[in-house]
């Protein structure tokens, strides 16, 4: 057996492929761990304790909690840039109704945030660590991007200095709301995402009425 309990002679490719199952139960682990204990309880041991391995098994595929966090931090972004791509298509959101052109933003979006537990820990938070700020930021761009787009096209007579605040205060009134609708009660969530919603369309009608 080699250090990571592979017989010796073993393939390449099936090395590779149980590295690859062990680094995705570390991570959903992780999430668990960061969901309930949050970012800064958060420690090696319990993520090895959680994965069922020793910290030793653990420390093969990462170094320490950063390490972990940051391979999270890029698959959620990965699971984002996806979400935010499948949200805007110009061609059609552009004379949508400022409602149904909400839903078709925010939808995936939350879906996204929604479906991985430890998110709010890493992302959804105020005071993001650097690291992981930096692993987000592309994503953030890409989304502040894509609304200054849907908006120039609603509003063409609008310069970009304002179609920029526009877009930003948008983004941050999101971004504001989601740790409390991700951590709510699921009885309370649509009641919550339904206000967030509401709040956007209405600025955006209401820019399109000045």
């Amino acid at each position: 057996m080699d250090e990571q309990g592979e017989p010796e002679g073993a393939t390449p490719r099936r090395r590779q492929a149980r590295g690859e199952r062990r680094i995705a139960e570390i991570l959903a682990a992780a999430a668990r761990v960061l969901a309930s204990e949050g970012y800064e309880k958060t420690t090696t041991n319990a993520i090895a304790a959680e994965a069922g391995i020793s910290p030793g098994s653990l420390y093969q595929y990462f170094r320490n909690k950063d390490e972990i966090a940051a391979a999270l931090a890029g698959g959620y972004a990965d699971g984002l840039r996806a979400a935010h791509e499948a949200a805007f298509d110009p061609a059609e959101a552009a004379g949508m109704p400022a409602r149904e052109l909400i839903d078709r933003v925010v939808d995936p979006i939350l879906a996204v945030n929604l479906a991985n537990p430890g998110f709010k820990a890493l992302l959804a938070r105020p005071d993001m660590p650097p690291g992981l700020s930096a692993a987000v930021r592309p994503v953030h761009e890409a989304l502040l991007g894509r609304v200054v787009q849907l908006l120039t096209l609603r509003l063409p007579d609008r310069s970009p200095v304002e179609l920029n605040l526009a877009a930003h205060l948008m983004i941050q009134v999101f971004q504001a709301a989601l740790p409390s609708v991700t951590t709510a009660r699921p009885a309370d969530q649509p009641v919550m995402i339904a206000e967030v919603k509401r709040m956007l369309s209405a600025y955006v009608t209401d820019l399109e009425r000045d």
